[in-house]
């Protein structure tokens, strides 16, 4: 299979060194000596040091997603009440909830390159505080009830939305291959931010008040930065990638695993993105719960997710992703079909969304593991911000066609459920047909 580009696949000098180079890891690890393999050669540090900063170092990063996936996800949870305070449309409340999704897409493109040249410690600093502004004046636009604030500071809220394109590369670099799939999917479990968000919003606005609860969130953003300023570090094994941002990804943009892990990314991740944001105006239209119990049902959805996120990473260290993915599309057409006849709450509703939930995340956990064997390691961030860009694009679009395709007389979804079951279907074919279990053998003559 053609990449399109020289970059991939990587030479079997890179290669083989890379092998040696984690075996000499590994076997330091079983001695219970110094010099670990995974660092530079002036760092001294014993193997139990490395594994302690890694741990520490995963679990920041782990920290610092879930705080501004909780950010990001600010509106959604609030979507219904916005909805009845200032008399939106279906479509109206669909943009709102959307449009934070879009810039939190398109944003991860270049801050995943960024990433490559600067390292995650300084991006993920970055990040934090460029959204604590956009936190607060949501805050202000919702508690003066306008709509068009509202939409232009959503907007602003996107930026912590590109949180992800930072941890996936920065998490890579702290492990070795074979760990990878491990590493990426417990850094993808800070996507219980969205859960957070979900449970917590809702009661903060009441026990708080709308503005308040802005500044909770936006106090512990700066918390976050100051956290990362003095105790996260970036790998020993990271090497600051210098060549400008635009060469980069057009180098990037011309592999084709960049094209066939986003549009995996696009359907797994997409579907979690849309249905963490729309599922509280969902629950409330179809099963008419308050705002806040629509919220706690929205929060265990986004649970399950997170939760099955590392169990798909670990999975695809085991056996080859493609399976892991094929699992996934298969279970979220079979629930998503499911869904169509409204099944009654509590329990077979509860049943049938955490089933798709679980689904989506072991999704999501296979696809980045993927990307991580097959992306060339000096692009691994450019890669990752564009497949991160997918599957937030992949986000955006359904919660707009749930509301377009709402139909208010039967009170039903079912042609914005149709369309998620064809598109997993799709994807299962194209997963199975297209692509390969194992990479296959570089072709002499190939670079």
């Amino acid at each position: 299979m053609s990449t399109g580009s020289s970059s991939w696949p990587p030479s079997h000098q890179k290669v083989v060194g890379e092998q040696k180079h984690w075996s000499r890891y590994r076997a330091n690890r079983r001695d219970g000596g110094g010099g670990c393999g995974y660092v530079n050669t002036v760092d001294t540090a014993t193997a139990p040091d490395i594994d302690a900063r890694r741990g520490l170092n995963l679990a920041l990063a782990t920290w610092v997603s879930a705080i501004n996936f909780w950010a990001w996800n600010m509106i959604g949870p609030l979507s219904t009440t916005y909805a009845g305070d200032l008399s939106l449309s279906s479509t109206q409340a669909s943009m709102l909830v959307a449009t934070p999704i879009l810039v939190g897409a398109l944003g991860r493109i270049v801050v995943g390159s960024l990433t490559d040249r600067f390292g995650g410690r300084a991006m993920f600093i970055a990040v934090s505080v460029s959204s604590i502004v956009p936190v607060l004046a949501v805050g202000f636009a919702g508690s003066i009830g306008s709509y068009p604030l509202l939409l232009l500071f959503g907007f602003f809220l996107g930026i912590a939305g590109t949180i992800f394109a930072v941890g996936i590369p920065f998490a890579n670099h702290w492990y070795e291959p074979a760990r990878r799939g491990f590493a990426t999917g417990v850094f993808g479990m800070g996507m219980v931010g969205t859960a957070l968000s979900a449970f917590f919003t809702p009661r903060f606005v009441r026990w708080f008040g709308l503005l308040p609860t802005h500044l909770i969130i936006a106090v512990a953003l700066a918390v976050t930065a100051v956290l990362c300023l003095v105790l996260m570090r970036d790998s020993p094994h990271f090497t600051p990638n210098t060549d400008p941002v635009v060469p980069k990804l057009k180098a990037a943009a011309k592999l084709a695993v960049t094209w066939e892990m986003s549009f995996l990314y696009a359907v797994v991740f997409g579907g979690f993105v849309a249905f963490a944001n729309y599922l509280p105006t969902y629950i409330k239209t179809i099963y008419h719960f308050s705002a806040v119990d629509a919220g706690a049902r929205t929060a265990g959805f986004a649970v399950a997710a997170v939760l099955a996120r590392p169990v798909g990473g670990a999975l695809a260290d085991r056996i080859p992703p493609k399976y892991v993915v094929l699992a996934s599309f298969a279970g979220t057409a079979a629930m998503a079909f499911v869904a169509i006849f409204q099944p009654p709450p509590d329990l077979w509703s509860a049943v049938t969304f955490i089933a798709l939930a679980l689904f989506l995340g072991i999704g999501t956990g296979g696809v980045f593991a993927w990307v991580a064997l097959r992306a060339p390691a000096q692009s691994v961030g450019s890669v990752t911000g564009i497949v991160a860009a997918a599957g937030g694009l992949g986000g955006y679009f359904p919660p707009l066609v749930m509301g377009a395709t709402y139909d208010s007389v039967d009170s039903d979804y079912t042609i914005g459920l149709a369309l998620l079951v064809a598109t997993a279907l799709a994807a299962f074919a194209f997963t199975a047909l297209r692509l390969h279990a194992h990479e296959p053998r570089r072709r002499k003559g190939t670079a």
